[in-house]
């Protein structure tokens, strides 16, 4: 995962220059066997490589980040995989120390919201219609 986010004097996301991208061949889940057929047959990574997060605003974010102490707060943008593009809440929980912070990242969504194909894998009894995505995050104030 590369990016990075601006925040504006005023607290408002600078949505032009902010943006993440994910290599979605390097996800990972706790079997190799599922991480190729989700690459392949799923997310298609050969034809589409990315997956782009634009945020556009937070909520419950303080005005004046803290130097320390702990955040909880919501990042809204727009999420695309596979040429689709929806907007996701990610839920996030982390804390700070010397301006630097430390965090989880977690958001849901179904297959069908970015017309991925449900797998249909006849020795298991059924895949459940929820995408969890789980991100660890460090963030440091950019240099002057």
């Amino acid at each position: 995962i590369t990016g990075e986010i601006i925040i504006n004097p005023d607290g408002n996301i600078d949505t032009a220059n902010s943006k993440f991208t994910v290599d979605v061949s390097t996800l990972l889940t706790d079997s190799s066997m599922r991480d190729n057929y989700v690459a392949r047959n799923i997310l298609q990574s050969n034809q589409y490589p990315q997956a782009v997060f634009v945020p556009t605003q937070t909520s419950g974010l303080p005005a004046v980040i803290p130097q320390s102490g702990n955040l909880t707060f919501q990042l809204i943008g727009n999420l695309t995989i596979r040429n689709v593009t929806k907007t996701v809440t990610w839920n996030v929980t982390g804390s700070i120390t010397n301006g630097a912070a430390t965090g989880i990242a977690t958001t849901s969504f179904t297959f069908e919201d970015f017309s991925l194909n449900q797998p249909s894998v006849p020795v298991v009894l059924s895949v459940v219609d929820k995408i969890t995505l789980t991100i660890t995050i460090g963030l440091k104030p950019a240099a002057n």
